[in-house]
């Protein structure tokens, strides 16, 4: 499948997704497996609107609540541990375009993010690419996270720096 084909599947099925009603959880997950090609936990909970610009490059673990309005732009790979929890509005970028002006039409950077076990990731927070955050950490409201993210910290600000250790 080329990558405008890719892209193409990720819309439509993103769409559809969409449609389904809250309360049909059981629904979700199908379409979201059907999305990333991998199966999901029971425990995985969704709240629609949700956008991806792959999907087949997102791997979710177990016990993983997404909130609505999130993003996943997936070229570069996202993984995401167990027990994590997205506020509204997440966006996880893990893709972009050289800073140079004569490749930026025609080329894309990309680098994987890592999501560790038990984050908390607030509402409307941004996540780029090549991020990795460490296990248990938090991701304030709003933040723009372009470094990795020590576990048990509480990272918040543009761009995002460790405010305290939790837990």
């Amino acid at each position: 499948m080329s990558f405008v084909e890719r892209v193409q599947r990720a819309h439509r099925l993103t769409e559809e997704l969409n449609l389904l009603r809250y309360a049909d959880q059981e629904a979700i997950r199908a379409a979201w497996s059907e999305l990333t090609g991998q199966v999901i936990d029971e425990k995985f909970h969704l709240i629609p609107p949700v956008y991806s610009d792959h999907g087949v490059n997102i791997r979710v673990g177990r016990n993983v609540f997404v909130n609505q309005g999130c993003r996943f732009n997936d070229i570069g790979g996202i993984e995401i541990g167990d027990d994590v929890m997205f506020g509204p509005n997440v966006s996880l970028i893990s893709s972009g375009h050289p800073l140079e002006p004569d490749r930026r039409r025609t080329g894309i950077t990309a680098a994987p993010i890592r999501i560790g076990r038990n984050v908390w990731i607030g509402a409307s927070a941004l996540v780029l690419q090549g991020v990795t955050v460490g296990e248990d950490a938090v991701v304030a409201a709003g933040a723009v996270v372009t470094r990795d993210v020590p576990a048990r910290t509480l990272v918040g600000g543009v761009p995002a720096v460790v405010l305290k250790e939790v837990g």
